[in-house]
């Protein structure tokens, strides 16, 4: 089943959600948000990615699903949670960081696999700036969001920067073994 595109409404209280869960988590939250009428496919099921930055720009946490398993609303609730207190790079967040957090929800569409013969092929499928791609190979796995071409522009350094975060080595991309998957999001963030 394909995902409908969420409402500007269901992406706005889909961050005022994972915001919710994370003050309430940390005993100062304001309420509940609402959901608005035209938000009702947040209960649908979803995957969600929940990325947390500081103001400047610095990640704190990001934490997500690939496949949807729940509805999305439970996912961005389940993935807030594990974004500000289980992302193991980060310590778990302070009530004190949260005047400094950014929250972004990312609705990614279903993973489809890529066939491709060839490193030369692999970058010319590739989509910069709208794949969100995960690798695998083995118990080896990692996936990063469409975003993060914003810091990886190159497709070379993105592929080596996400083997690496497989634990792989940066060339693993270049062997043509990896089984490679890509995906869209929907992003929805606040304004800092």
């Amino acid at each position: 089943m394909t995902r409908s595109r969420l409402t500007e409404a269901g992406g706005r209280y889909l961050v005022a959600l994972a915001r919710f869960t994370i003050e309430d988590a940390l005993g100062g939250s304001t309420g509940a948000p609402r959901l608005p009428p035209e938000a009702e496919q947040v209960e649908e099921p979803g995957a969600a990615f929940v990325t947390l930055t500081t103001q400047n720009g610095s990640l704190r946490g990001c934490i997500g699903s690939l496949i949807a398993h729940r509805p999305l609303v439970d996912d961005v609730r389940a993935n807030a949670l594990a974004a500000a207190f289980e992302d193991p790079r980060f310590p778990p967040l302070g009530a004190g960081e949260l005047t400094d957090l950014v929250v972004e929800v990312s609705v990614l569409t279903r993973p489809e696999p890529i066939t491709y013969q060839g490193p030369h092929q692999l970058i010319e499928l590739l989509r910069p700036n709208v794949d969100g791609v995960i690798i695998e190979r083995g118990r080896h796995r990692a996936t990063f969001l469409p975003q993060v071409w914003e810091q990886l522009p190159l497709p070379e350094e993105f592929l080596g920067h996400l083997c690496y975060k497989a634990g792989l080595s940066s060339d693993a991309w270049r062997e043509g073994d990896l089984r490679i998957s890509t995906y869209q999001v929907q992003k929805f963030e606040e304004i800092p």
